[in-house]
């Protein structure tokens, strides 16, 4: 489809630096004047839909507002997570004391780059989508971690990863909370309760890492069952994240 330059603003609308949210062919745009440029990207953080013009505007990093995914406003292009894709961004012009924006095809837009995992995959489009990642920890590794108590179960869901960033769920801070209790009728087995969190809630991949901490628990001989509660409060931050997660993604 061919796109047309549309007026929007007039440049005297907007300070530099300055954000706005701009209308263009029925698509919600963030415009931004900063160091004298003009720059223009889709207002969609692409973890979970959250308003780029809202956020914290520093140099040329726009901070979505809900968890906090960095994006570059000249390229659109994720720079921390939990964003891994890109958004995408438009030409922008100023003719006539105006400034005009011309949407881009998807395929226009730039990679993502910065913080990401070198060879990681952008996320699947739609929930219903297959997601893989890497298995979790076989019968005998997970057999092997110790007597059960927290920091064994820990240790165990460190072989859970998120399949969109490739960084464990304990790393990452979805780890809330770990209960084990007696099994009924089986003084040698347990009953072990995770409260889980992720970060978004309508994280695509949930279904997949509740089902992996299953499997990964469950495989120890000494457990009987697992249960995953899901807790949104308090909601999940990258504050939570430990070092070694920050650095294997590149965030200092």
């Amino acid at each position: 489809m061919r796109h047309e330059f549309q007026r929007v603003i007039d440049v005297a609308d907007l300070p530099d630096p300055g954000k706005t949210l701009v209308e263009v062919e029925g698509d919600m745009v963030a415009l931004f004047h900063v160091a004298g440029a003009w720059h223009a990207i889709d207002d969609v953080c692409t973890h979970d839909g959250g308003p780029l013009a809202d956020g914290e505007l520093r140099d040329h990093r726009i901070a979505c507002p809900r968890h906090g995914a960095q994006f570059d406003i000249r390229t659109g292009a994720a720079l921390t997570m939990p964003a891994v894709r890109a958004t995408r961004a438009h030409d922008v012009k100023v003719a006539d004391g105006g400034v005009w924006v011309q949407l881009r095809d998807a395929a226009a837009t730039p990679a993502t780059s910065g913080s990401v995992p070198a060879g990681s995959e952008p996320p699947r489009s739609s929930p219903s989508e297959a997601i893989t990642a890497p298995p979790p920890a076989t019968g005998d590794a997970v057999a092997a971690a110790g007597p059960l108590c927290e920091d064994t179960v820990r240790s165990v869901l460190k072989e859970v990863k998120d399949p969109e960033l490739f960084v464990n769920i304990v790393d990452l801070g979805l780890i809330y909370g770990v209960t084990i209790g007696p099994a009924a009728g089986d003084a040698a087995k347990h009953d072990i309760s995770v409260d889980m969190t992720m970060t978004s809630p309508a994280c695509p991949a949930g279904p997949q890492l509740i089902a992996d901490t299953k499997r990964a628990l469950t495989r120890r001989p000494d457990v009987a069952s697992v249960e995953v509660r899901i807790v949104m409060d308090p909601p999940w931050t990258p504050d939570r994240m430990t070092e070694a997660a920050r650095d294997q993604l590149g965030i200092f």
